[in-house]
């Protein structure tokens, strides 16, 4: 792009700094230059963008609503730079050990069925997996990374947290359970059995997910009939053994609807929500880990 030029990408590193340690100050000590420096790298790139990345203030400085985008972009792709450097330097394996908090249904229906790709590029660092509970406390900072299921406009995005990966949703159900109802017909609605992921996120309302999607798709249809589970996989489960119909994520049906024990007349629909990274710690092994999740996403 004849816009990036080379002295606009080496102020883009400098600008990662600053927005993460939210201060010019802070910058500076860990660039070893001068705060004078780092401000004046943070004009000429504003310059050159032609928009402020920063509101200044007596305070400090916090990051514009086009600076917080453009630095969700420029960390995550300064993280895969190095990621990929360390992988590729002969004689430099990464090692070391990762914390990593998720979801019990994240964690069994994508990310366990493909750490053995990540162990074979990586075998020398090792993931703890903790998905002890339905919700994930993001704030506890015992751990190195958390993979949380939020809704879009209840996380703020900034050097640490990123989207991982947006969801959809969709009513699944099995094949016979499918068989039995015209689902063209609003009436059928009366009629079905709904399966609830009663906790989504934290504080959510228990009928929330399937609300959304009957408001949505403009079915007058109660969404608070059915039957309640604290995990959308047991949901799944449930819809599988032809209980009723579950609301799914979309990330996590994918083997279960390719081997056809759960099926949908409906497409998929943004969910509005979706998995995030946080990062509490920073490391060779957890840059690794990070990059090969992005790979996951894009394969």
């Amino acid at each position: 792009m004849s816009a990036v030029k080379g002295s606009v990408l080496a102020a883009l590193a400098t600008f990662d700094i600053a927005a993460r340690t939210q201060s010019l100050t802070r910058a500076a000590t860990e660039l070893h230059i001068t705060t004078g420096a780092v401000s004046q790298q943070i004009r000429q790139l504003e310059q050159q963008l032609g928009f402020a990345v920063f509101q200044r203030h007596a305070r400090g400085i916090t990051l514009t609503e086009p600076g917080q985008q453009l630095h969700q972009v420029v960390h995550r792709s300064l993280k895969e730079i190095e990621a990929v450097i360390l992988a590729l330097q002969p004689g430099l394996q990464a090692e070391g050990e990762i914390r990593l908090k998720l979801t019990p249904s994240f964690a069994f229906k994508w990310l366990v069925p493909r750490l053995h790709d990540f162990y074979q590029q990586y075998p020398e660092i090792n993931v703890q997996t903790f998905a002890d509970g339905a919700l994930v406390d993001s704030q506890n900072t015992d751990c190195d990374l958390v993979i949380d299921y939020r809704r879009d406009d209840d996380i703020k995005i900034d050097g640490s947290t990123s989207l991982l990966l947006a969801e959809s949703l969709l009513p699944v159900m099995s094949p016979d359970y499918q068989a039995r109802f015209d689902w063209q017909q609003p009436q059928a609605w009366k009629a079905v059995t709904l399966l609830h992921d009663a906790m989504p996120w934290r504080h959510a309302e228990r009928d929330t997910e399937w609300r959304y999607w009957f408001d949505a798709m403009h079915i007058a249809a109660d969404s608070r009939r059915g039957h309640f589970f604290n995990r959308t996989d047991m949901a799944m489960a449930a819809a599988e053994a032809g209980l009723g119909v579950a609301m799914a994520r979309q990330a996590l049906i994918g083997e279960d609807v390719s081997k056809g024990k759960l099926v949908s007349p409906f497409l998929p629909l943004p969910a509005n929500a979706g998995y995030y990274l946080i990062r509490h710690r920073q490391s060779a092994a957890i840059d690794c880990f990070v990059h090969w999740l992005q790979q996951q996403l894009t394969h």
